[in-house]
């Protein structure tokens, strides 16, 4: 049908173009209109083949890690350190559609993909309504940090000074998204919101505040939380955070590094050559009405969310812990899937990049009987290179856990599971 009207076009233009040849005279005017029209023609007509000629596709594109989220994130002209407070209102979220903190399932984030694993930052763009992501797990991660928050308080939850006035904006923040996004959970209140379910009421008013601002934070959400400022050398530092749950690290190790030393430190994998110079621009160019969030993911060889006890004692000392120290190949029965899905946005009163950092952990047994997540995780698995599995510890599970996942595989492809059909059923990240 497009090509006919292609076609048509192109005779008609062609008939023009015969009768203008054929008359003995022509007004100079007519001629100038006529050539004019023609050109128009003619370039819609080449326009018009090009559109024609790419090919249909009835599949959503996945995401492609390689390039960045796609919002224009360009930033004015400043000096660095140097942060003036913007005019800038985060959107009204909507409620959660029949949230329910019993019943609320998490999210089935599986960031792991067939084929070659990209060293990226995987950035994607984030919609407002989803900035946390609250579900039927909240009690227990509640339960977990108030008990962090006991037993190590200072050691996970720290503001510095020059650093308060960020973290009482993201304060803010919660009085105002969570009661919006989760009214039946908090409701506000004229100095903060109060809890319906655990009975918490959070006065972000009273100075001083009754506990750290970082802390009363990760009191109201599943999420660890981390603010980066930037100094007058351009680096951002970790200079506020509550880290209660994160299992690898410690909020103590990292405090007041800048973010190169933060990911230099770790060893993480190809930081320097692929990462680096994309997260410097990308910190520096973000503004408060980009927020973008990315996944990873990792397996675990024990069942604790806040520490992974099997890489060493969360106190012991410098060079202790690591995979070094976990048992290898233990039963599949030990081993967890942990996915994080990270957003990163900036504050606009005071420039502070918060991170919010929720975890999803789930024993391998039970995703496993998910449709294509066995035969696509062990793809995933496969294909990190060797600095990618030394770093997530391939060595201590890694024969366990691929011979379990090929096993699984191989169990729903002769269960009827249509290979083929998983691009159309499958999108990045779940």
């Amino acid at each position: 049908m497009a090509n006919g009207h292609l076609q048509n076009c192109h005779k008609w233009t062609q008939g023009v173009i015969s009768k203008i040849g054929s008359s003995s005279v022509v007004e100079p005017k007519f001629m100038l209109y006529t050539v004019a029209l023609v050109s128009a023609v003619a370039l819609l007509l080449i326009q018009a083949s090009k559109f024609f000629k790419k090919p249909v596709s009835s599949r959503a594109a996945t995401p492609d890690l390689e390039k960045p989220a796609g919002r224009p994130t360009k930033a004015p002209q400043r000096k660095p350190g140097v942060w003036d407070p913007v005019e800038f209102k985060r959107p009204f979220p909507r409620p959660f559609p029949n949230w329910n903190v019993h019943t609320t399932k998490p999210n089935p984030y599986r960031p792991f993909r067939h084929g070659q694993y990209h060293i990226t930052m995987g950035l994607r763009n984030m919609p407002w309504d989803e900035w946390i992501e609250l579900d039927n797990h909240y009690l227990k991660f509640h339960a977990d940090k108030a008990k962090r928050i006991a037993e190590r308080g200072p050691k996970c939850c720290h503001t510095d000074p020059s650093a308060f006035d960020g973290a009482i904006e993201l304060l803010e923040e919660f009085c105002s998204y969570l009661p919006d996004r989760y009214p039946s959970l908090y409701t506000r209140t004229p100095v903060g919101m109060d809890n319906l379910l655990t009975g918490e009421s959070f006065n972000i008013k009273q100075r001083p505040l009754v506990e750290d601002p970082m802390q009363m934070a990760a009191r109201m959400v599943q999420d660890d939380l981390a603010i980066m400022f930037e100094k007058e050398d351009g680096q951002y530092y970790l200079l506020a955070g509550a880290i209660l749950l994160a299992g690898f690290w410690r909020l103590e190790d990292k405090l007041g590094m800048p973010l190169s030393e933060i990911h230099t430190s770790a060893d993480v994998p190809g930081y320097k050559e692929k990462l680096e110079k994309g997260m410097m621009n990308f910190f520096r160019r973000v503004q408060p009405n980009g927020p973008v969030q990315r996944n990873n993911y990792f397996i675990q060889v024990d069942d604790s969310l806040p520490w992974s006890t099997s890489i060493g004692d969360e106190d012991g000392p410098h060079g202790s812990v690591g995979w070094f120290s976990a048992e290898q190949n233990r039963h599949i029965s030990h081993h967890y899937f942990r996915s994080e899905r990270q957003t990163l946005r900036r504050l606009p009163k005071s420039g502070g990049v918060v991170f919010t950092i929720r975890t999803y952990f789930h024993p391998i047994t039970e995703i496993a009987e998910e449709p294509y997540v066995p035969g696509r995780l062990a793809s995933a698995v496969r294909s990190w290179g060797e600095d990618v599995s030394k770093y997530k510890g391939k060595e201590m599970y890694g024969d366990v856990l691929l011979e379990y996942l090929d096993g699984k595989h191989r169990e729903q492809v002769e269960a009827g599971l249509q290979i083929e059909a998983e691009e159309t059923v499958v999108k990045y990240p779940f």
